[in-house]
């Protein structure tokens, strides 16, 4: 999981970019980086850290012209320590392209081969961002009639790049003296929305992951960029679009509705905070199914993510709603941070319960998953340690027993608190008297209802994985290659 977010606008964009990257930066905490096109001349600026902490005021100024894109990055593939990964990657031809990515992709180990023994090209990191970069470098400078370069040719090599590269992408791109592109897998399993306002008697556009980012920079949210489909707009803001995908389908990542968007923003047409509300209401159901609710005096939730799923929990109950811990803002969230130590240090750092709310009661805590139970196990720990009588802990997503490959950093089984275990089993990990989980048809028609998507990337939890490549023996090796 990372944020992209690209302009074309007719002033600069320096500060723009930065507007948007604070915006999406929920979505990455390692490291940062925006490349502005001032005519057919790249400036740019990266560091480690977060947003606020990388970008100075001469960094902003150096960063020249009216186009550009950023990224804020959580690591899922490659060294996050390493700073030759902080996006974004550029190559110098053809003409030369800065490239953002979000996602995952999945045949890195055939892409790395074909790359150096085909391609002839050089990869200086093990960032699968850096071989999407220049597999489309390469279809791109395969594409080229002439001395100039067209909207057709772009989307003849995005349609190449699709042929040869699978999993998870989300994609913005500069091209140097010619504009911005952006690009999204067949499958739409990362998000990619397109905004539009008008200034100056001339379109602006933003392209980026998440609405918030356009709603906070006083862009329209137009649509999404469809699956499969490549956008090109002109460094004077024309646009054009394709589908560039031959069998596009819409599955787009569940976790993205559970978890990791911001409440505020609405991806693929569905707001997320209405879906955590629903996951409240689907989840009340089961709850009454399996626990006597006499035995639960007040609902309380894990902040933030896990809020409106609770508040619809505790009304849809009937019982007191309460906020039980509080959170420490100024720590970053914990399940992207790399390392199982820093993420355990992290936990009481940022949360910690009020002992008035917790003291003698039977207090139902609602998560809005658990994976490697690193944090239920803090938070009910920290519960216990204020006096609450009895904790009953619930999740509003399913439990998370298979590998997520396609940009979500769980990438092994063994991590998984999940994984071969039963709920009672759980509960007795995490140290909680009962745990509820959603169950997969409750989080489904919460996330899906009243809209137009049909299907969702539900990999973590069913282990069927949509893009219909993912093999046993490419799981094993991410397992001995790939840490959290």
């Amino acid at each position: 999981m990372c944020g992209i977010v690209g302009m074309v606008a007719g002033g600069p964009v320096n500060q723009r970019l930065y507007d948007a990257l604070l915006l999406l930066q929920h979505r990455g905490q390692d490291s940062t980086g925006i490349t502005t096109a001032d005519g057919s001349t790249f400036h740019q600026s990266k560091a480690r850290g977060l947003v606020r902490e990388s970008f100075r005021t001469r960094d902003m100024r150096s960063l020249l012209g009216n186009v550009g894109l950023g990224h804020v990055r959580y690591a899922t593939k490659g060294d996050a320590a390493n700073e030759q990964e902080v996006q974004p990657f550029y190559v110098n031809a053809p003409y030369g392209i800065s490239l953002v990515h979000n996602g995952n992709l999945t045949n890195t180990r055939e892409l790395a081969e074909d790359l150096f023994h085909i391609d002839r090209r050089h990869m200086n990191s093990t960032s699968d961002t850096e071989m999407l970069l220049n597999v489309l470098a390469t279809e791109l400078q395969g594409q080229i009639e002439g001395l100039d370069l067209d909207p057709d040719q772009i989307f003849r090599a995005v349609a190449q790049v699709h042929e040869r590269v699978e999993g998870s992408y989300a994609v913005i791109s500069l091209i140097a003296g010619h504009g911005l592109l952006a690009f999204r897998d067949p499958f739409g399993i990362r998000p990619l929305v397109l905004g539009k306002r008008t200034e100056g008697g001339r379109d602006s556009w933003m392209v980026a992951s998440e609405s918030v980012a356009l709603e906070g920079s006083d862009y329209q949210l137009v649509r999404d960029v469809a699956p499969g489909e490549a956008v090109f707009i002109s460094a004077d803001g024309e646009f054009f679009s394709r589908q560039c995908a031959t069998a596009p389908r819409l599955v787009p990542c569940s976790i993205e509705y559970i978890y990791l968007a911001r409440p505020d923003s609405i991806m693929n047409g569905i707001s997320v905070y209405e879906a955590r509300l629903r996951m409240g209401e689907r989840l009340a159901q089961t709850i009454k199914e399996q626990l006597p609710l006499g035995d639960v005096d007040v609902v309380m939730p894990v902040p933030d993510t896990a809020r409106p799923a609770a508040m619809q929990t505790a009304r849809t109950l009937g019982i007191d709603y309460r906020e039980g811990f509080y959170k420490n803002v100024y720590i970053g969230r914990t399940f992207i941070m790399p390392g199982q130590a820093k993420r355990k240090q992290s936990v009481r750092q940022k949360l910690n319960a009020m002992s008035s709310e917790f003291a003698g009661k039977n207090v139902l805590i609602i998560e809005d998953s658990v994976i490697r139970g690193t944090t239920s196990r803090e938070i009910i720990d920290m519960a216990r340690r204020c006096g609450a009588n009895r904790v009953t802990f619930a999740s509003a997503a399913p439990p998370v027993r298979f590998p997520h490959v396609y940009g979500i950093n769980m990438p092994t089984h063994g991590e998984l608190i999940a994984h071969g275990r039963e709920p009672d089993e759980i509960a007795r990990q995490l140290g909680a008297d009962h745990l509820v989980y959603q169950d997969r048809a409750g989080l489904e028609s919460a996330i899906l209802a009243d809209s137009e998507v049909t299907e969702l990337d539900l990999c973590c939890f069913t282990g069927e994985y949509v893009t219909g490549t993912v093999t046993p023996d490419y799981l094993d090796w991410v397992g001995q290659n790939q840490r959290s």
